[in-house]
């Protein structure tokens, strides 16, 4: 099982809505609606790419303001972190069933690290994060390097993902995809299988996206 992180295990992305908009308003801007969905699911980098452009500031240090917002990010996540509708009850289940998980997010490893606070270090055999791979989501390589770490075939995984950019991430690697859109719609998507909440996810699902029986 491969799990993403924000907007799918936990409800962060209300908490980078926050940090983002703070320093839209430090640079003497409004980040719009367009350019904050445009941002999610993407690597620092990026995000700083698009709200600086969206701003009309595109000369601006990407690496400072990515600098800026991990302190405040660092200082929202530990305030405590809200689990998403089904999430806890699927990855326990999960783990109970001994079937080898990892977390596979954009965000850096410094922020993933107070996460995992409320995720528990104990619900991950591998963690792979946005600033230990050369290239990020959509980019196959997150989800590659995951399979690759627990030791198994990426066509034997499923992917859970909240993002259009996690989703093509996890096609473009091979895995079978699973969407619960959190923030932004999905449009229907071959090879993508999509509910409205985890709270309609069961090991008998996960099983059935493989073509196995059920565990």
């Amino acid at each position: 099982m491969l799990f993403d992180m924000d907007g799918t295990l936990v409800d962060s992305e209300k908490l980078w809505d926050v940090a983002l908009q703070e320093l839209a308003a430090v640079y003497g801007g409004t980040l719009s609606d367009t350019a904050r969905r445009a941002i999610i699911g993407t690597s620092m980098a990026e995000s700083m790419r698009i709200l600086h452009d969206d701003l009309g500031q595109p000369e601006r240090d990407r690496q400072a303001s990515a600098e800026w917002i991990n302190a405040r990010i660092l200082e929202l996540f530990g305030t405590g972190l809200r689990w998403r509708p089904g999430a806890l009850t699927l990855l326990r289940a999960v783990r109970a069933a001994g079937i080898p998980t990892a977390l596979v997010t954009s965000s850096g490893r410094p922020l993933v690290e107070v996460a995992l606070d409320t995720l528990g270090r104990d619900s991950f055999d591998a963690v792979v994060c946005g600033d230990e791979v050369g290239a990020a989501k959509p980019h196959p390589e997150p989800y590659l390097t995951a399979a690759r770490l627990l030791e198994v075939p990426i066509e034997r995984c499923v992917a859970i993902e909240d993002s259009p950019t996690g989703v093509a991430s996890a096609l473009a690697a091979g895995a079978a995809v699973l969407a619960v859109p959190a923030e932004v719609p999905l449009p229907p998507t071959d090879g993508v299988h999509q509910l409205e909440s985890l709270t309609g996810a069961d090991l008998e699902l996960l099983a059935a996206l493989l073509g196995e029986p059920p565990a």
